[in-house]
């Protein structure tokens, strides 16, 4: 079994050794053969092994332990972030992987207020302009006013067979797996959950679940994990997980300045979703986020690949003259010539 080890950027470096202590045995005389050690430093970057996790490296594990452990809390380091990850083998990866080419996927839009037909229309818009997939917000969940079953059936009702619906199962979490069941069931084609939000082992549990479509994992509430000052993680790192526990669709953030990304951050991330990784298959990599017909072409570029690319569009496709379905036409215009409206 792999060695799990972690990459933190510290300082000062020095605490890498009282980080290894606290995040294993917590003990400086703690059993030998659980105790994490630091096996490299130069500089501020220090890597440490932490052989417990050979034993127990579920997701919650994981988390508890090198992405979002007690090192954050502690008042004796001036700065911690998790840069790099040697993941353990056994996590189960995306069970469809990734789409081949570039793709083009909408939100339905508003993100509240539509009910059940209303929602329905949009997406068959949304759908006649060439997306391939359509997906509830991340706010909308199932309110009384768009009961989460009775929208499936409505959007499955109004879209080809080859364009999948990523409903939002987010919600309770004793009823997940019931609720993703359901949603498929009713005619989800895709399901999509706030990873972050929800927990990431709801990833892992949805995967094992086999439910047949793919896993669409939002990445709301992971910004406060990158953004966290002198105390934070870095985008490759969460995208390497989200892929591991059995995200097919992973979220890269956006080359367009209304997200925080920087490019570089950006590229990092789609490569998390394509290279070799523990085994697993590749994931589709998402950018999204003030993207348009105006910036997707130049979001290819920047991208550096054409292959296991999504392009998902949001609030722009909505203001582009002709409404949704002209601006989704514009953007698979775009960066897929040939394929246009249907």
């Amino acid at each position: 079994m792999t060695t799990v080890a972690a990459t933190y950027e510290l300082e000062p470096p020095e605490w890498g050794q009282t980080l290894a202590v606290l995040e294993s045995v917590s003990l400086p005389d703690g059993p030998e053969h659980a105790r994490a050690r630091v096996v490299r430093a130069a500089g501020r970057r220090v890597t440490v092994e932490f052989p417990a996790l050979e034993e127990d490296a579920s997701p919650e594990q994981l988390l508890v332990t090198i992405v979002a452990g007690e090192w954050a809390d502690r008042g004796d380091v001036v700065s911690c972030r998790l840069v790099e990850v040697a993941w353990p083998d056994g996590l189960p990866g995306p069970a469809h992987g990734a789409e081949p080419g570039i793709a083009v996927g909408a939100i339905i839009k508003p993100a509240l207020g539509l009910e059940p037909a209303e929602a329905a229309r949009v997406a068959e818009e949304l759908a006649a302009g060439g997306a391939t997939l359509v997906k509830d917000d991340e706010l909308m969940a199932s309110p009384p006013s768009s009961p989460l079953l009775e929208r499936i059936r409505h959007v499955a009702a109004a879209i080809p067979p080859h364009v999948r619906y990523a409903a939002n199962v987010t919600g309770p979490p004793e009823t997940l797996l019931e609720r993703a069941e359901a949603a498929v069931e009713a005619g989800a084609g895709a399901v999509m959950v706030n990873a972050f939000v929800q927990g990431l082992g709801a990833l892992r549990a949805l995967r094992e679940a086999q439910l047949g479509v793919p896993i669409f994992a939002h990445r709301v509430g992971s910004a406060f994990l990158r953004r966290g000052g002198p105390v934070s993680v870095s985008g490759r790192v969460l995208a390497e997980l989200t892929r591991l526990l059995g995200a097919d669709y992973v979220q890269v953030g956006s080359f367009s300045a209304r997200l925080f990304d920087t490019a570089e951050e950006v590229r990092e991330q789609i490569a998390a979703c394509r290279e070799s990784l523990a085994g697993a298959a590749p994931a589709t990599a998402v950018i999204g986020g003030g993207l348009g017909p105006a910036n997707a072409a130049d979001a290819v570029r920047q991208a550096g690949v054409e292959d296991g690319l999504m392009l998902l569009l949001g609030s722009e496709a909505y203001r582009y003259p002709g409404g949704p379905r002209a601006g989704v036409a514009a953007t698979v215009a775009t960066v897929s010539p040939g394929v246009g409206a249907r």
